[in-house]
C-alpha cells in the first residue's frame, strides 16, 4: 500500500469552487493556509508533492511582479514538489513571462471548475 500523496492548498483571493474535497476525493492528504507567509511556516514543517496556489499579478510590488516568486523561491529547495498554478486569464502575458523564469509544473486558467482541477492532477492521484 502506498502512502497517502499530501497536497497543499494556498487560497489567497479564491473566487472559486471549495477543492478541499477534490483533493480529498483524489486520494490527497491536503492542507490549507491562506497566505504566502503561512506556506512558508507550512513548507518548513512538511514536503507535499503538490502545491496549488493562485497567480495574483501585483504592480505595485517592489521587487517582484506577482504573489509567487516567493513561493517558488521556497519551492526551490524541495525540487520533486509540483507547482500547479491557478491564474486569469487576463493576466496571461505577465504570467507567461513568470513562468519563463520560474518552475510550473502545470497551470489552470480561470474560471476555475472541479473537473479542471481534477484533470490536471489526475495522474499524481495515487
Amino acid at each position: 500500500m502506498s502512502e497517502q500523496k499530501q497536497l497543499l492548498a494556498i487560497i489567497e483571493l479564491g473566487g472559486y469552487p471549495n477543492l478541499m474535497p477534490v483533493y480529498q476525493r483524489l486520494g490527497f492528504k491536503a492542507g490549507l493556509v491562506t497566505t504566502q507567509r503561512k506556506a512558508k511556516a507550512w513548507l518548513k514543517r512538511q514536503q507535499p508533492d503538490v502545491v496549488v496556489a493562485e497567480y495574483n499579478y501585483q504592480t505595485d510590488f517592489r521587487d517582484r511582479s506577482s504573489n509567487l516568486e516567493t513561493l517558488t523561491a521556497v519551492l526551490q529547495r524541495y525540487p520533486d514538489v509540483k507547482l500547479l498554478v491557478l491564474y486569469p486569464p487576463e493576466h496571461a502575458a505577465v504570467f507567461d513571462n513568470f513562468r519563463k523564469t520560474h518552475k510550473v509544473w502545470k497551470t489552470v486558467a480561470f474560471p476555475i471548475t472541479e473537473q479542471k482541477v481534477t484533470e490536471a492532477l489526475s495522474d499524481l492521484a495515487p
